[in-house]
């Protein structure tokens, strides 16, 4: 049997990044500890890091594109992280559409009843789960008959 490996995604941000990681049959998301950035080299040797430990084959990237769909500043940022850590690591990177994964987020920490002061610090790990998941699921998809 070809098992596809873990999956790491990413929600990046300008001072946390999110992380979640894929069981290794590619079907759950499960969260991961928020990782604050630091600077470029320190993010990404930490990254490479947690790649190393955890087997990773693949890193799923947070796209933050428009509502239109078009890619603005924040998704060329977000390209341009994903490039060097490919380059860091020499995993592949893929990027994945992560409109409305934060507001998902946000909706279900609300529906939970935690304090604001917990959901904030909650909310970067649940959006990269939600972005994992909707991957994996879409995967899954592909491969039913």
């Amino acid at each position: 049997m070809n098992t596809p490996g873990r999956v790491l995604a990413l929600d990046l941000g300008k001072k946390r990044i999110g992380l979640a990681i894929s069981d290794g049959l590619g079907v759950t998301a499960q969260g991961l500890p928020t990782l604050e950035r630091r600077n470029k080299r320190v993010d990404l040797a930490a990254l490479a890091a947690l790649i190393r430990e955890r087997a990773v084959t693949q890193i799923l990237m947070g796209n933050p594109l428009h509502m239109s769909g078009t890619a603005g500043r924040q998704s060329e940022w977000a390209r341009e992280f994903a490039a060097a850590l490919e380059e860091h690591t020499g995993v592949p990177v893929k990027m994945w559409d992560e409109r409305l994964t934060t507001v998902e987020a946000s909706r279900v920490l609300r529906q939970s009843g935690i304090s604001i002061e917990k959901r904030a610090a909650a909310i970067d790990r649940l959006s990269a789960v939600i972005l994992l998941q909707s991957y994996l699921d879409s995967m899954q998809a592909g491969k039913r008959p």
